[in-house]
């Protein structure tokens, strides 16, 4: 019902202002083209030919006596009047003049004078009705009418399903199905509507699920060491021995401190999350950026080996954040290797890239995919033995973004994983 009202009010909108641009033309044309003196050839070739008959076949006294005798047998209200007579006889009203012949008309009547060669007088024809235009021209303003009233059916007919369907997806939207989209549009003029709200209904969509995700996540992550603060807390109320005490003690002291660690966290996820920070590019040396950050880790049991083909390696940076990336992937690989982390540091074109390698037992294909989301983790358990809350590496993908580069994660051939940062060499 909505399709059918929606059409047609945009369907007869569109032809009613036709109608009133045909309306306003066939005014103008009234106006300024039927008025046109050779619009009147017929009374335009009576008044010349009644004007040559009395000046060659007749003497002035009888003119007169000749023009009363044309003007009943033609049936047309002819006189001869002097100039002044004409100039009385003439009202104030438009006038076209043409080839000895002027035609005065008010509304549609009409009122010929046609001077007289060689006289100071004038014939005078008229008021008579202005000449109609032709049927045949009538019916042919008819008939392009209808082929363009056709034609802008099968134009609106595409629009206004188009917009029916974005007028109920976005009321479906509105009350709160945020998967909704629209199919594929049919017009060309409403498409990039279509495309636009598809694009914003995603985006809010997947908002959404990654808030809803993000409230799951911390609760689960916020319940486990509240947990066993509140165990820690009964076992101390009940602890006979100063031991025991103290073991429940650094037990809660120790999940304080990952609660800590937690907030710290999403702290700074949530800043990266909300909006893109204001990037402070230069252009740097990368052996030295990932020099520095090695230095951080001299305490590693391990082999940490670094690989740079060339002497420097020069690329636009953000300092802080790459840092902060680079940090991020070497504390995974120095968490989850056995002994041995390799990090290489390559420049292909006009891409730079930083991999970091592992030992350590690899990330299974399935989980690959997921492994830069929010609180992804391959321990579902979420125990705090297994280290950090799976916002790292999140965070390392929102840095590639900014850099209008990726991150990804392979298998290394040191038989664990192999992360790698790529983003053009020159910032634009």
């Amino acid at each position: 019902m909505n399709l059918g009202r929606s059409f047609f009010s945009l369907y007869f909108l569109i032809i009613c202002c036709f109608a009133a641009l045909s309306w306003m033309l066939d005014e103008f044309w009234s106006i300024n083209v039927e008025q046109d003196v050779e619009s009147y050839t017929g009374y335009k070739t009576v008044l010349k030919a009644l004007d040559v008959k009395l000046r060659e076949d007749e003497p002035y006294e009888n003119w007169q006596n000749s023009i009363a005798i044309a003007k009943q047998r033609l049936g047309l209200p002819i006189v001869l009047v002097s100039h002044q007579d004409a100039l009385k006889i003439m009202p104030d009203l438009d006038s076209v003049s043409h080839d000895n012949v002027t035609i005065f008309y008010d509304n549609d009547l009409i009122t010929i004078f046609h001077k007289m060669t060689a006289f100071d007088e004038f014939l005078v024809l008229g008021p008579v009705e202005s000449p109609t235009r032709p049927r045949t021209e009538a019916l042919l303003r008819v008939f392009i009418l209808v082929i363009l009233a056709i034609v802008i059916f099968f134009w609106v007919w595409p629009i206004s399903k188009d917009l029916d369907k974005l007028d109920k997806t976005t009321k479906a939207f509105g009350h709160g199905d945020f998967k909704a989209k629209i199919s594929g549009g049919t017009s060309a003029l409403v498409q990039p509507m279509i495309n636009t709200f598809n694009m914003m209904a995603s985006r809010i969509n997947g908002l959404i699920e990654a808030h809803k995700e993000l409230i799951n996540a911390v609760s689960h992550e916020l319940r486990t060491p509240l947990a066993r603060t509140k165990f820690a807390l009964q076992v101390l109320r009940g602890a006979k021995d100063d031991a025991t005490r103290e073991k429940y003690l650094d037990k809660i002291a120790t999940d304080v401190e990952e609660l800590e660690s937690l907030v710290n966290e999403l702290l700074v996820y949530a800043t990266f999350e909300n909006e893109q920070p204001k990037m402070a590019f230069t252009n740097g040396d990368l052996k030295q950026l990932v020099l520095y950050q090695l230095n951080n880790f001299t305490d590693y049991s391990g082999t940490i080996e670094l690989s740079c083909p060339e002497d420097i390696v020069v690329a636009d940076f953000d300092s802080h954040f790459i840092n902060r990336a680079v940090c991020n992937l070497i504390s995974n690989a120095v968490k989850h290797g056995h002994s041995l982390i390799k990090v290489s540091v390559t420049k292909t074109d006009n891409i730079c890239s930083i991999m970091v390698e592992d030992d350590g037992p690899g990330i299974d294909n399935d989980f690959k995919k997921i492994i830069f989301d929010a609180f992804s983790r391959y321990d579902k358990s979420r125990g705090k033995d297994t280290g950090g809350f799976g916002l790292g590496l999140a965070i390392v993908s929102k840095i590639m973004l900014w850099h209008n580069g990726i991150a990804k994660v392979d298998n290394s051939s040191l038989g664990g994983a192999k992360f790698t940062l790529s983003w053009p060499i020159k910032h634009t």
